[in-house]
């Protein structure tokens, strides 16, 4: 009996945390270890009907799976989320997998209150990568809008958000960025020019970005909300990797409060550290986000929910606070990093204080020779196992869904110079920056090697030239000496 008693408390203990969770809705402060989390997954799981022991499925959707590694892959949460009409509905013969949804939703919405956007009332999970989930949104705006069929959209040369308001059925209307010393920020005026211009029943939405490649900076999304709320127009923003900064989630809170967002999206993957695939769409409004819920059609994949679950409950709100907090570190870490070695180069670090997630370093010195130069230098860093660097080069032409865009990755048609971007996101560490500014070195002297040689190649080539013409030049005075000498003694 002393034995039993004692197993009983031990597995009370887990039943408390779990009991906790379910009363409160909230990220527990402090992580929990795997052996709670499986219970609490486990016990979810038997909850499905396909997981009843007596259970009898004569319909074409019972949760029947082949393979026994797959199930095991997903904890035997078969039957996704939501109802044929509605992704945050209850499914009546899968409790456990809508309760997992439910609790992953009201975790993720005291993330994002954590994280900056203390006053969001509403967000879901949607098993959708960035792109698809804003083109939800747009598609949702559609029935309340319906003589519109332009999106305002302050240029960010990123293909899939381009691509979301095509796949919506919308014309995107590009503002060019104004450059501000290194910086590309959001023309303000162009914006409400174009509003007044188009007519704001004409317009669908206002579509902002925050988290983004320097030198382009956030979008001026205090202002934006303001024109939005002046014109009556909706107000979407893409905010893929932008609640692991601080900076980005209070420009959310800020033009929530003076002006109008109706609906921001961030990426699971690049803010959470899981499997690509799922994106939170959030808001201040509950009935708006509860329509944008409501028009994904059918059911949908519970991994993204299942992933973003354990991850929170194994980091817990302390962990996720920690992560947030390295991230800054070790943004000024690479900062100081590749101003120092920009300076070797005889290069320098663009000055984006605005930018609070990326960096980006001028490549003037590679350029001035030639474009391949600086493409050279991305495509070595790449065969060197340094992923998520990109360099810009000057110039480049790019058509995205009928779209020209010159410039394309710079943001702007004539960026001043060459650059190349990196970004310390959230879970980067020290010996990552060391690694990466080690091979970036001996990249940069390999390619200052060869320049030097094309150099030194082509100098001996016109010397060569020039010299073959001097000596054809005097051959030929010769000549013309001693035929003048030759007719004279005759």
């Amino acid at each position: 009996p002393a034995y039993v008693r004692q197993g009983c408390e031990a597995r009370r203990s887990h039943e408390h945390l779990i009991r906790l969770l379910l009363e409160k809705g909230k990220c527990p402060e402090d992580g929990w270890d795997e052996s709670t989390l499986e219970l609490f997954l486990h016990e979810l799981a038997i909850m499905d009907s396909n997981n009843f022991l007596g259970n009898c499925g004569v319909g074409e959707r019972e949760g029947r799976v082949a393979s026994a590694l797959v199930a095991r892959r997903h904890y035997r949460f078969i039957h996704g989320i939501g109802r044929s009409g509605d992704i945050s509905a209850v499914q009546p013969k899968a409790a456990g997998s809508s309760l997992l949804n439910k609790i992953t939703n009201s975790l993720v919405l005291d993330i994002l209150k954590l994280a900056g956007v203390p006053t969001v009332t509403n967000c879901f999970v949607v098993p959708m990568a960035t792109g698809m989930s804003l083109t939800l949104c747009f598609l949702t705006l559609r029935h309340k809008r319906p003589k519109a069929k332009y999106i305002i959209w302050p240029r960010i040369d990123q293909k899939s958000c381009f691509k979301s308001m095509i796949t919506a059925g919308f014309e995107p209307v590009v503002i060019e960025n104004v450059l501000e010393g290194d910086e590309l920020r959001t023309d303000l005026k162009a914006v409400e020019s174009k509003v007044q211009e188009l007519g704001p029943d004409s317009i669908l939405c206002v579509h902002s970005t925050t988290s983004c490649f320097a030198p382009r900076v956030p979008d001026r999304v205090e202002e934006l909300a303001v024109i939005c709320a002046n014109y009556g127009i909706p107000h979407i923003v893409n905010n893929a990797y932008g609640v692991q900064s601080s900076k980005c989630m209070h420009l959310i809170q800020q033009g929530a409060r003076v002006g109008r967002i109706d609906a921001f999206v961030q990426s699971l993957d690049k803010n959470f550290m899981v499997p690509v695939g799922g994106a939170i769409i959030a808001g201040f409004n509950d009935s708006f986000i509860q329509e944008i819920s409501k028009m994904y059609p059918g059911r949908a994949s519970a991994s993204p929910s299942l992933d973003v679950l354990i991850t929170l409950l194994s980091l817990g709100s302390n962990g996720y606070k920690k992560l947030l907090k390295e991230r800054k570190e070790m943004f000024l870490y690479l900062s100081s990093q590749l101003e120092k070695l920009s300076e070797c180069y005889n290069e320098r670090l663009l000055c984006t204080p605005h930018n609070p997630i990326s960096l980006a370093m001028t490549l003037k010195t590679l350029s001035e020779h030639q474009d391949r130069s600086v493409t050279q230098l991305g495509s070595m860093l790449f065969t060197r196992q340094v992923s998520g660097a990109r360099v810009v080069p000057l110039g480049s032409v790019k058509a995205v869904s009928g779209h020209t865009f010159r410039g394309f990755m710079a943001h702007t048609n004539n960026y001043p110079c060459a650059y190349l971007n990196a970004a310390p996101a959230v879970g980067m560490k020290t010996q990552d920056v060391d690694l990466f500014v080690k091979r970036l070195d001996k990249c940069l002297k390999t390619v200052r090697k060869e320049q030097n040689k094309e150099s030194n190649a082509s100098a001996v080539e016109n010397y060569n030239k020039t010299e073959d013409v001097d000596i054809e030049e005097m051959a030929l005075k010769l000549d013309n000496v001693l035929l003048d000498t030759s007719q004279n003694s005759s």
